[in-house]
């Protein structure tokens, strides 16, 4: 199936079913020759949330971008249990997929087995954990778009007046943590002495849930809100305070509450995957660097409806460090340790 615009909620197996028959082989090391290097690659991806989830939608928006310029054909699952995920990555690699996109985080094992079964695919997949030469097919990727939180925590910082920011995630893991702490080194650049409430709600999809815990930390003397999970901004909108968005711009819902956002743009990953694959050089990689704001995998999103609210000198920081990290003379802290609160 070739997915040309707007793609609307499929089951597995007619997605299955709609597949072109033919895949054409790869040509990576110690592979079988891909048959036609200009034949659009055909691409499946599994995702265990809805694909209007933040991490996973960034992902989609770039397969689909893809379609568009005749790179791709796509197909995809999403809401994948962990339980079935190795299931779906098998009857993928059957159906003849040439690159298969996802995430491993609570595979890992499984999904890693599946690629040494079908070494002659491509997995390209978002893991914590680095590629091995025992899977020369997987490659691994992530989001780190440290780059960009850490400019949103700049705005952040100038913006709140209490000093007291309220930051709500899924689970504190590398992906989460890293990005967190940047927002906070970025933030506390304008305010040294700021005071972060932190919390982690135990799931990547829950807006009920980080909404309530939002508003616990706005009770607590929070006056701008970090939304890492979705149904924080709906809390600060309720509430009449800020909120700093994360991997997605939704400064279109909150026109009053966002006031910037980091964003995660996955197309130099899977364009590079992508090249690889038709040049036969796919191998086991860790494609983390395609995410840096130096390769055009970060942005901090356009100010909008902000725009001359936020403090010139804020702005005139955010300018300096923006042209730092993109030539390499500064660069933002990854870490990955858990964020207290302070």
């Amino acid at each position: 199936m070739n997915v040309t615009g707007p793609t609307l909620p499929i089951t597995r197996r007619s997605l299955l079913r709609a597949t072109a028959l033919g895949a054409a082989a790869l040509t990576l090391p110690g592979f079988a020759g891909r048959a036609n290097a200009q034949a659009p690659v055909k691409v499946a991806a599994i995702y265990t949330v809805p694909v209007e989830q933040q991490w996973v939608s960034r992902i989609h928006t770039a397969a689909t971008a893809a379609v568009t310029r005749g790179e791709i054909e796509y197909v995809f699952s999403e809401s994948t249990a962990n339980g079935d995920y190795e299931r779906v990555m098998r009857e993928y690699s059957e159906a003849g997929h040439d690159l298969i996109i996802g995430e491993a985080f609570a595979v890992e094992q499984a999904a890693r087995q599946v690629a040494a079964d079908y070494p002659d695919k491509a997995f390209l997949l978002g893991s914590s954990f680095k590629p091995s030469e025992d899977t020369p097919n997987f490659a691994v990727f992530d989001n780190y778009i440290q780059d960009a939180s850490y400019l949103s925590g700049i705005v952040a910082g100038a913006l709140t007046k209490t000093g007291n920011i309220g930051m709500v995630g899924g689970f504190p893991i590398p992906e989460v943590n890293r990005l967190m702490r940047a927002f906070m080194a970025g933030a506390k650049e304008v305010k040294p002495d700021i005071t972060f409430q932190v919390a982690f709600i135990g799931s990547w999809f829950d807006p009920p849930k980080a909404k309530e815990t939002a508003f616990a930390q706005i009770d607590a003397g929070a006056d701008l809100l970090y939304a890492e999970r979705f149904g924080v901004s709906d809390a600060a909108q309720e509430k009449g305070i800020l909120a700093v968005g994360n991997v997605i711009d939704t400064q279109s819902d909150y026109p009053e509450t966002v006031a910037a956002s980091a964003l995660w743009h996955f197309e130099p990953t899977l364009d590079a995957a992508i090249a690889k694959v038709k040049a036969g050089t796919f191998t086991a990689e860790d494609y983390g660097v395609y995410s840096f704001m130096k390769e055009g995998g970060c942005t901090l999103a356009p100010l909008g409806t902000f725009e001359g609210k936020v403090p010139a000198a804020a702005m005139k920081l955010v300018a300096e460090k923006e042209a730092a990290i993109k030539a390499g003379t500064f660069v933002v802290e990854i870490n990955d340790q858990e964020p207290k609160s302070n």
